[in-house]
């Protein structure tokens, strides 16, 4: 009987505890937890199981050879996965214990299965970045666009954004001036053309642009950098400002939301200074 004797490596022992610790989250947050439906708790399933469900595909695709077959790029699509898998256990981890362990009454069970869920959701999202760490492209090393620093700050900049629209959502905090209607735009502007970067290079479809892509990556940048240049400017002076809103005093959101657009304009600020390096140093 021919046995299958599969090649073993750091890497793959990384993807393997990852794919552990989050069935684990998952499974024990599902099964005797006891938790809403609906809202964080939805949201903190959705991490782990979403990133078990990607990993796991990985780790069969790469374990049985079957790159040819898939339609993507094989050195893109891994540590794209990774990378979002971090960031979203990440955020599992500190949603999770802030919305359903701190100042909560209720059995021992279910208490220690969202301990576990806890547990486990943070050394899932340790050893996601640990898997970053291992695949993201090296000095003088021939990689995909995704493993160099541009490609994974492109991620944290999907991801970012993405948080900004939940919290400017509920309540919807963007509709009494045009200026902040303005920033809205920015955030989805933005937010699209870093996705449509990040399909083009997972699907290889770079190639279809009109223009040679790494022109398109310095226009977009330096566009980028300067529309969140502005939303930086513009959300603090209308949200907080007594002159533009009614309310007596910022909400926790709306001071969250001008903290994480300035951290964007400092992502799109490095992403571009990594892309003329990479454009014109190398040149």
């Amino acid at each position: 009987m021919p046995l299958i004797v599969f090649p073993t490596s750091q890497l793959l022992w990384v993807r393997v505890a990852a794919l552990l610790f989050t069935c684990v989250a998952f499974s024990a947050a599902a099964h005797a937890a006891r938790l809403p439906h609906g809202g964080m708790a939805d949201w903190c399933i959705f991490c782990w199981a979403f990133s078990f469900a990607c990993t796991l595909l990985v780790l069969l695709v790469q374990q049985f050879g079957l790159q040819p077959r898939i339609p993507v790029s094989w050195s893109n699509f891994p540590i794209t996965i990774a990378c979002y898998a971090a960031l979203l256990c990440l955020s599992a981890s500190v949603i999770f214990p802030l919305f359903f362990l701190k100042d909560q009454q209720g059995p021992s069970e279910a208490r220690d299965h969202r301990i576990v869920s806890t547990v486990f959701s943070c050394l899932a999202a340790v050893a996601y970045m640990g898997e970053v760490s291992l695949t993201k492209a090296r000095p003088g090393e021939t990689a995909g666009y995704m493993a160099t620093a541009p490609g994974l700050l492109k991620v944290l900049q999907t991801f970012v954004a993405c948080i900004i629209f939940i919290l400017v959502s509920d309540p919807v905090s963007y509709d009494q001036h045009p200026a902040l209607k303005w920033c809205m735009a920015v955030y989805c502007i933005c937010f699209i053309l870093s996705m449509a970067v990040v399909v083009l290079c997972v699907g290889e479809c770079t190639g279809c642009l009109p223009i040679p892509f790494s022109k398109f990556l310095s226009a977009y940048g330096l566009l980028a950098v300067i529309m969140y240049l502005t939303a930086t400017i513009i959300w603090p002076i209308f949200q907080f400002d007594k002159r533009y809103q009614g309310q007596s005093s910022a909400s926790s959101k709306l001071i969250a939301v001008a903290v994480l657009t300035g951290l964007n304009f400092l992502l799109y600020l490095a992403d571009l200074a990594y892309t003329a390096r990479l454009v014109f140093v190398s040149a």
